[in-house]
């Protein structure tokens, strides 16, 4: 499904120097709830919960999806490999003043840790425990996008090559992805914010009352890569594209969660569709749905879906 041409009040104030007062503070807002949450996410996957900043948040599926609090809906954002979740997704929430979760950084964490220190996939004793080392730190507008794991920040080395060509033989853990499926919901749990990932809307937020699937050909998505690499060799190039069916094979069969729209979910092409255009598309999509939820709320509906 292409994203529609005409998105007629998207607003572009917050991607300018020209935003006023008011989106300043929505910025401030969200990177403040964003700071508060990772906060209380470093002390580890076994002691979320419990956490005083946390306390009352819930790690039920429902309770966290369906709720729309003041501060902003819950958008789950899924789709292949350098599908644009990432970009697209930061981008549109740095616009609506929402915070951005990227969940396959947190995969990428435990993967390159588990490289650093030997742990095979199949050593689940050894693999599971890794999370508690994993850490997701916001930046000043309330993106979780810097990582830190075994106490020191891996940002740059979690896209590295090695890493790419492993996460998924880690990732499809299914002990692995259920430690994490908690830390998930409860970033999530405070709403005004875009999850991205592979299985946000299947199986992390299956209630969330916006779910948009990013599409994109094999081809396209190796370019994407290629170019952020800066990579001109030929014999690089078809080495990342080898990768990218690979990783794509396994994260649609795996048995957990495996990767695909969910029934629900706008899917968007983006092949051929400039970064902006897809922008607009996710943009429109998200406040057409929380001025859908705003009316069902003013007349006393449910979670305005």
């Amino acid at each position: 499904m292409r994203p529609p041409r005409d998105v007629g009040g998207v607003s572009r104030e917050l991607a300018r120097p020209r935003a006023t007062s008011r989106d300043l503070a929505r910025l401030r807002r969200g990177a403040a709830a964003a700071r508060g949450c990772c906060d209380a996410w470093r002390c580890g996957a076994y002691h979320f919960v419990d956490h005083g900043i946390l306390q009352g948040v819930t790690t039920d599926r429902d309770t966290v999806a369906t709720q729309t609090p003041s501060s902003g809906l819950v958008v789950a954002l899924d789709g292949p490999g350098s599908s644009g979740k990432s970009t697209v997704g930061a981008e549109a929430a740095c616009r609506l003043g929402y915070r951005f979760c990227d969940t396959g950084l947190l995969y990428r964490a435990v993967t390159w840790l588990a490289l650093q220190r030997g742990v095979v996939p199949n050593d689940v004793a050894a693999l599971v425990p890794l999370v508690a080392e994993v850490q997701l730190v916001p930046d000043s507008q309330g993106r979780l996008c810097r990582v830190r794991a075994g106490g020191r920040d891996v940002t740059t080395e979690v896209c590295e090559a090695a890493v790419d060509r492993a996460v998924s033989d880690y990732s499809k853990v299914p002990e692995l992805r259920s430690a994490l499926v908690a830390l998930q919901r409860g970033i999530a749990a405070s709403g005004g914010i875009i999850m991205a990932g592979r299985d946000i809307g299947t199986a992390i937020l299956p209630d969330a009352p916006v779910k948009i699937y990013l599409d994109a050909s094999a081809e396209e998505r190796a370019k994407r890569r290629a170019a952020q690499r800066k990579t001109t060799d030929a014999l690089e190039a078809a080495q990342i594209l080898a990768d990218l069916r690979r990783r794509d094979a396994i994260d649609t069969n795996r048995e957990t969660a495996p990767l695909r729209p969910a029934p629900d979910a706008l899917v968007i092409d983006t092949d051929g569709r400039s970064f902006e255009e897809t922008v607009q598309a996710v943009v429109a999509t998200i406040r057409a749905a929380a001025g859908r939820a705003a009316q069902s709320q003013a007349g006393g509906g449910g979670s305005g879906r």
